[in-house]
């Protein structure tokens, strides 16, 4: 990498980010850019020291790791699996890259600003009329029409009924209730279908809740005496993380429950084998 010293914070973060490879690639595409702007900012401010530009060097490898540190894991909302939080995850790239370049045009135009050259070509019809209305009316316009794609397309599923299960939360812990016509209940741990579509009606007993699975979807809020229904599907089997969203008191960092997808005849087994359970302890 150009310009990279051993060790201090350079070699501290590389090494800590081994397994980041993605945010290493950027980082090293992002660092030479970096420094010529901290370079040449200098020579237009002679106020940044030389110590004040070896502090603002490691910014790029420090910033991109922060960035993508947390792209991953079970409760990443960067790490979708189904078609709800692909659209989410979709939008948030799209608003991510497009405040980068809007950054960069303004880091531009400032740079321009601090030169001779600059105050030549920067006159105050040019900012007002381009900087202040064109393009902040072009980005403006360009994320609304994405957003609006991106919502319609957030209930496009398959052919298939949905299946319905209640999802009634209380300090601190979650309630599934699988079904219309079923008494079958599990607490901490909802069981879906992998590849259909679940309408999930949220409810609480207490306060104010929010029903979030991030690599699933957006959030729901679950309002005492009110019922709330979003529609989520898992691409594929696998074990997802769910997490209530709103703070709801002590607990609320406890309030977590797994979700587990199934393939289509494994979750009919599960659900025999639940209301077999609820039958003998009924007994």
């Amino acid at each position: 990498m150009p310009g990279h010293r051993d060790g201090g914070l350079h070699g501290l973060v590389q090494n800590f980010l081994d397994d980041r490879s993605c945010a290493l690639d950027f980082g090293h595409w992002l660092f030479p850019w970096f420094e010529k702007a901290v370079d040449a900012c200098a020579r237009s401010l002679p106020c940044l020291t030389r110590y004040a530009r070896r502090l603002l060097r490691p910014v790029p490898i420090l910033g991109t790791s922060l960035l993508l540190a947390g792209c991953g894991g079970d409760l990443s909302a960067l790490d979708p699996a189904g078609p709800n939080a692909h659209n989410v995850a979709t939008l948030w790239w799209i608003m991510l890259w497009g405040s980068t370049a809007i950054f960069l045009f303004v880091s531009l135009i400032l740079c321009l600003a601090l030169t001779q050259r600059g105050q030549r070509l920067l006159s105050p019809r040019w900012l007002l009329i381009g900087g202040g209305l064109a393009f902040p009316s072009v980005v403006l316009v360009a994320l609304v029409a994405v957003s609006l794609a991106l919502g319609e397309r957030l209930l496009v599923y398959a052919n298939e009924a949905p299946l319905r299960i209640e999802a009634v939360a209380r300090q601190w812990q979650w309630e599934f209730r699988y079904g219309d016509d079923t008494n079958i209940a599990t607490l901490d741990k909802l069981h879906i279908p992998a590849g259909r579509p679940v309408d999930f009606a949220v409810t609480s007993d207490d306060v104010i809740h929010s029903f979030w699975i991030p690599r699933l979807g957006g959030k729901m809020d679950a309002i005492p005496g009110h019922t709330n229904t979003i529609r989520l599907m898992a691409d594929k089997p696998g074990t997802y993380g769910g997490v209530c969203a709103e703070f709801c008191g002590e607990g609320h960092a406890i309030m977590r429950f797994s979700v587990q997808a199934h393939e289509p005849n494994e979750f009919n087994d599960v659900m025999q084998q639940l209301s077999a359970s609820r039958a003998e302890r009924q007994q």
